[in-house]
């Protein structure tokens, strides 16, 4: 059994949780984690319909350096192009849709590698050969799709929708709340990939709140933790967040002394900032670490890690240790909530299992489910 109610769809089981007050809430219904066809409206109507993150700014900084996504099963392309613009392009050749690069790296090019069509950086076709008895063929009008691709505080957002509203818009409320962090100057030190047995959900829901952190992170950063001078406000319709004022005993989470521009509390608050579908932040005055999540059917998620410092912390001296305290501390917070996320996900698909009442630390998981209940249109 993966349904709390066999008699409603997913999506009507989701919005009946979600019309109770906040006070009254529960977790959400099994089911929406568990059915392949809630799996599939999530893509149709979420991930292809929304801004999605690729990563930070500073990984491309080079003409012709690209990575590779995939967005709602649409491979992307997304490059630092000869002018030091962002593109986002279809990764799919024009000619008999073999995809074209993979990973990481930087080219001069993009060369198909089935029958070496080659594209210039901006997508349009540069040649290809053995076509000229073709008489249909004609290179100025053949050039890869072009995908909506704009940078946002140092991040790389990503649409397959033309009517989505810019994330500077639609993000204007992040800004007013960090952006005396200047978020968009901090140096990404490493970029991981990784696939976890899990919903993506799970994994999202447990970013979000911060109640677990003494008993699931007790071995890393659960001490710099007091639930008491944790806040967690109501979300709003494009993210939610919540923040926490942290004690001395992590100098990584706190600002640099060399840090002018951040005072009071705001040199030791830590932000945490789910932006809806799939980019979870968190941005202390020290560091900054980030998921971007990308669905697998309902029971895995493959996820983007990363994270770097303050531009203060790359300043120092001592750089290098920051560097290195800083990846060993984000690994071993990692693999504690890769176990916890994973422990959800079989245990929500138990016969004897049931959702919850929440707890009030747990606002940003009611308010995504919200999010998610108003994605998908009725039936």
């Amino acid at each position: 059994m993966t349904r709390h109610d066999p008699a409603l769809t997913p999506i009507e089981e989701l919005r009946r949780n979600v019309e109770v007050p906040f006070e009254r809430a529960l977790a959400m219904p099994k089911s929406v984690y568990t059915s392949p066809q809630f799996a599939a409206e999530e893509q149709a109507h979420i991930f292809a319909k929304e801004w999605l993150c690729a990563g930070r700014a500073d990984a491309l900084p080079d003409a012709g350096d690209y990575l590779t996504m995939e967005i709602s099963g649409e491979p992307i392309i997304v490059l630092r192009d000869r002018d030091g613009q962002l593109r986002a392009m279809s990764n799919v050749c024009r000619h008999r849709m073999s995809t074209l690069l993979e990973g990481r790296g930087n080219a001069r090019s993009i060369v198909c590698p089935y029958h070496a069509w080659t594209y210039n950086l901006d997508g349009t076709l540069r040649g290809a050969p053995a076509m000229t008895l073709n008489e249909s063929f004609c290179k100025d009008q053949i050039a890869l799709p072009r995908v909506r691709c704009e940078e946002w505080l140092g991040w790389i957002m990503v649409t397959l929708n033309p009517d989505a509203p810019s994330p500077r818009e639609r993000l204007a409320e992040v800004e007013a709340l960090v952006g005396k962090y200047r978020m968009e100057n901090y140096v990404e030190a490493f970029r991981e990939e990784f696939r976890w047995a899990t919903n993506w959900k799970v994994l999202a829901e447990n970013f979000m709140e911060s109640y677990h952190l003494p008993v699931c992170h007790q071995g890393t950063i659960g001490h710099t933790v007091d639930l008491l001078k944790m806040t967690c406000p109501e979300g709003l319709p494009a993210f939610n967040y919540h923040y926490i004022i942290k004690n001395d005993a992590l100098d990584l989470t706190l600002a640099h002394p060399t840090n002018t521009t951040l005072e009071g509390d705001d040199r030791r608050t830590t932000w945490l900032l789910s932006i809806y579908p799939s980019l979870m932040i968190t941005l202390t005055p020290g560091y900054f670490w980030y998921l971007c999540l990308t669905p697998d059917g309902p029971g895995h998620v493959n996820v983007l890690f990363g994270g770097g410092l303050a531009p203060e912390f790359v300043a120092d001296p001592k750089a290098q240790d920051h560097f290195a305290r800083l990846k060993a501390l984000l690994d071993d917070v990692n693999l504690e909530d890769k176990g916890c996320v994973e422990r959800v996900y079989r245990g929500l698909c138990a016969d004897m299992s049931s959702p919850g009442p929440l707890s009030h630390l747990e606002r940003p998981n009611y308010d995504f489910a919200r999010y998610i209940a108003g994605m998908i249109p009725r039936a």
